[in-house]
């Protein structure tokens, strides 16, 4: 059966000094014989000491955040022109998608240094020959489809508004595999990316999705999915991967990069406030710092220094008399 064989006692300081030896000492048999030395030793062969980093390390190091918006143009929606539809423009106030993107918007640009978001619709019929986009630029610029902040990202959303047809199917791969393609570009760190998915969440192409998310997890991205409107969201609660791990052909995600927020919990009862903006914002982003460190850490990239702060240059006033 088990003996106690003896203690000894050590410092973190004593321990960092690396190699050393430590006599275990059984204060009974110490206290019984006199010529007793010890009961064995116990010897430290190596020493390590491992920083816990932040997410604000990273940043402050230079990692670059970017963050992509994507916003759902399907049939499901609503007829634009109705006051019940969920992207009816009113010209008096926000709707449900001009409400989530500012409201989330706004809480994400700081994240972002140069406040040049690429924005994406999906699930519409684009002029002028009525084919069924699921990754369109906004701005109508394929090429460069940027948006100046959070109001850049808004002008651009009515505008396509006024010219798109809301059609569908509502597949999510398509977006999730266009900011993949970047994320998979720059895997040393320096840049993360966030893709944000505005959606009234009735989801057509799962398995792709899922698969999607899959081979995404392995690279520097998250997705946050802000569902409007009051359908069910079990499909995005599944992709969330909270409870149980997303898998696609048997396939499990290398980490959880997904977070789903349902917008409807933060409006007031007449859908036209955010009830709490501080509590929005810290359930969008809840699980972002985490999600990002996990990667940093399977990668083993570690934060670069800091640089130090900065002082402006003394300017030396010359008066001439």
């Amino acid at each position: 059966s088990h003996d106690f064989i003896g203690e000894f006692t050590t410092s973190y300081r004593e321990l960092s000094r690396g190699q050393s030896q430590f006599n275990v000492i059984n204060p009974k048999k110490k206290g019984k014989k006199k010529k007793y030395v010890n009961s064995g030793t116990v010897t430290l062969l190596s020493f390590l000491i491992e920083t816990e980093v932040s997410f604000l390390d990273y940043i402050k190091g230079g990692t670059q955040i970017n963050f992509t918006v994507a916003i759902d143009f399907t049939a499901s929606n609503g007829n634009p022109s109705q006051p019940t539809s969920l992207h009816y423009m009113n010209p008096y106030q926000l709707n449900a998608y001009g409400m989530a993107l500012k409201a989330v918007g706004e809480i994400i640009q700081d994240y972002d240094s140069d406040k040049m978001f690429p924005a994406l619709g999906f699930g519409a019929r684009l002029p002028p020959d009525g084919r069924v986009s699921h990754e369109f630029a906004l701005n109508g610029n394929p090429q460069n489809p940027y948006c100046h902040g959070i109001d850049g990202v808004m002008e651009a959303y009515y505008r396509s508004l006024k010219s798109v047809q809301l059609y569908g199917p509502t597949n999510f791969a398509p977006v999730i595999n266009h900011v993949a393609r970047y994320a998979a570009s720059v895997k040393d760190g320096s840049q993360y990316f966030v893709l944000l998915i505005v959606t009234d969440g009735v989801i057509s192409d799962m398995a792709q999705t899922k698969e999607s998310i899959v081979n995404a997890s392995r690279l520097p991205m998250s997705i946050i999915i802000v569902g409007v409107g009051p359908a069910e969201f079990d499909a995005m609660e599944e992709l969330d991967g909270d409870v149980v791990r997303i898998s696609s052909r048997g396939k499990f995600a290398e980490r959880d990069i997904v977070q789903f927020v349902p917008f409807r919990d933060y409006i007031d009862r007449s859908g036209n406030h955010v009830l709490s903006m501080a509590r929005l914002a810290k359930d969008v982003l809840a699980e972002i710092p985490e999600q990002f460190l996990s990667y940093m850490r399977v990668r083993g990239i570690k934060p670069s220094p800091a640089p130090p702060p900065y002082t402006p240059p003394i300017h030396v006033l010359q008066t001439q008399i």
